[in-house]
């Protein structure tokens, strides 16, 4: 049995990276997702490039692309789906968060609770 992924990403999502990480100058390794506090709403997703793995980050790979999770944003982010969406509005990636309780009106920030690790596991069980 494998470690359990914190998050997954769609293809978009992968080939966004991918394409981010063809036209940077640096030599990033993948993209790293964490949480910050701010926002109406309490907390905001954090996406930078990822010159280096952390020794205590999480790696989600997919097709190639890899996300780095910071340590601290793990049991906010679990079960997570990272997508890439473009629309006539905006176009970025989009956190599909079941720990999300709310969000604010802009969708730039959430609130966010830890995952109920007990229940995942229940469930993962069943």
């Amino acid at each position: 049995m494998g470690r359990f992924a914190v998050m997954s990403m769609t293809s978009a999502a992968a080939e966004r990276i991918k394409s981010i990480l063809a036209a940077s100058d640096s030599a990033a390794l993948g993209i790293r997702v964490g949480i910050k506090k701010g926002g109406c709403a309490g907390m905001e997703y954090t996406v930078d490039l990822a010159n280096e793995a952390g020794a205590s980050d999480d790696v989600v790979e997919h097709d190639g692309a890899k996300v780095f999770v910071a340590p601290e944003a793990v049991l906010f982010l679990l079960g997570t789906e990272m997508d890439y969406e473009e629309t006539v509005l905006r176009s970025g990636f989009v956190f599909k968060n079941p720990n999300q309780t709310s969000a604010c009106g802009c969708g730039e920030s959430v609130e966010l609770k830890q995952a109920d690790l007990a229940a995942m596991a229940a469930a993962q069980q069943a």
